[in-house]
């Protein structure tokens, strides 16, 4: 009888399964598909195939400048979030001060607040300190807002380290700094992909925190809300569709990186 349960309920939980993913990524299959129908938005299923709406896309240089600044301002987030992120990481790891749980804290607190705080937070920081709103306040607000993420992935390399390499290292006459570049940093190196990957994903979607920081320059997610605003057209569907592909890359390459750490851990 016992035997019997799982069998029972195995169909019951594919289904829900099934019905869960298809709720999540059926939206993603139609925007893509409609980003090569001739007839646009509208009618399902797309009846005509086209590249005609990439072709335009390629053309239009008001997204490219937007896809330009955000590439300028996520690779300014992952070298900010991970030098400080790496900071905070060996802090926390290899340190022992007074107030180190509240430090622990203060620094993944990001992860849990909104978007939208974060954001109105950071603007106000700006406004007193009297700095312009432009592509840099964006980067300096990302690289702010996901130095967390770098803190907790770094923070569980350092954890699965072996320990005996940089003793060995000191032992053998290598100063603190030598054993930081030549055995601690290496062994960090999948960690510190990881971390940078996934960094670069999330500051290339990010809209809570831009919104508030940005000034006259737009990055994608921007550029993208703006013109959301007149309607949906088969061109956002295309531009939608690659920033899908890029995404998806960049996370899987992540995972596999990832995977692969706890395996060479374990």
């Amino acid at each position: 009888m016992q035997a019997a349960t799982p069998s029972r309920r195995q169909p019951a939980l594919s289904a829900y399964a099934m019905f869960v993913f298809a709720f999540i990524y059926l939206p993603v299959v139609v925007l893509i598909a409609y980003s090569f129908n001739r007839d646009g938005v509208g009618g399902f299923p797309p009846r005509h195939f086209t590249l005609h709406w990439y072709g335009q896309l390629f053309g239009d240089s008001a997204i490219w400048d937007a896809v330009l600044n955000s590439l300028l301002v996520a690779a300014g987030s992952v070298a900010l979030a991970l030098t400080l992120g790496l900071l905070a990481a060996l802090a926390l790891d290899r340190a022992s001060f007074p107030g180190k749980a509240l430090f622990r804290r203060l620094v993944l607190l990001p992860l849990i607040l909104p978007g939208i705080i974060t954001g109105l937070s950071l603007l106000m920081f700006a406004v007193f300190v009297n700095a312009p709103l432009n592509l840099l306040t964006v980067f300096f607000g990302h690289g702010t807002a996901l130095i967390s993420v770098a803190t907790t992935e770094l923070f569980a390399g350092l954890q699965k380290l072996d320990r005996a390499q940089e003793e060995a290292s000191l032992d053998l006459g290598a100063t603190p700094w030598q054993t930081f570049w030549r055995i601690t940093l290496p062994n960090l190196k999948l960690s510190l992909i990881a971390a940078g990957l996934l960094i670069f994903t999330l500051s290339m979607d990010e809209i809570a925190v831009t919104f508030f920081l940005i000034g006259r320059d737009n990055t994608l997610p921007m550029e993208i809300w703006g013109r959301l605003r007149q309607g949906m057209t088969p061109e956002i569907n295309a531009i939608s569709t690659l920033i899908f592909v890029v995404s998806v890359a960049l996370i899987s390459i992540w995972y596999r990186l990832r995977t692969r750490t706890l395996r060479d851990v374990s």
